[in-house]
């Protein structure tokens, strides 16, 4: 899993049926501190995020189908909660 920042969302008016009702959002990864780190990437929401939000992303095909609740179909990538905040322990 990842944390991340939405940024952004597409907007498709063409789309494989099993992403057809759900929205597809643009994801810079953050390190824990908050800062960027590594390249964008797009993730299919399964919380109704939005813009600003920091989000948690199941970044394995398996669990990011299974928590949109769409078994057997293309996605990489899913938003699967918002973060309220982080806490660090040593």
């Amino acid at each position: 899993m990842v944390i991340g920042r939405v940024i952004g969302d597409i907007v498709a008016t063409q789309k494989a049926p099993s992403h057809e009702g759900r929205k597809i959002l643009v994801v810079q990864p953050l390190n824990l501190d908050g800062s960027e780190r590594g390249e964008v990437l797009l993730a299919l929401d399964a919380v109704d995020a939005g813009v600003g939000d920091r989000v948690l992303v199941a970044t394995e095909g398996w669990s990011a189908m299974t928590a949109v609740g769409r078994p057997q179909s293309p996605i990489d990538n899913a938003v699967v909660g918002v973060i309220d905040s982080v806490t660090l322990t040593e």
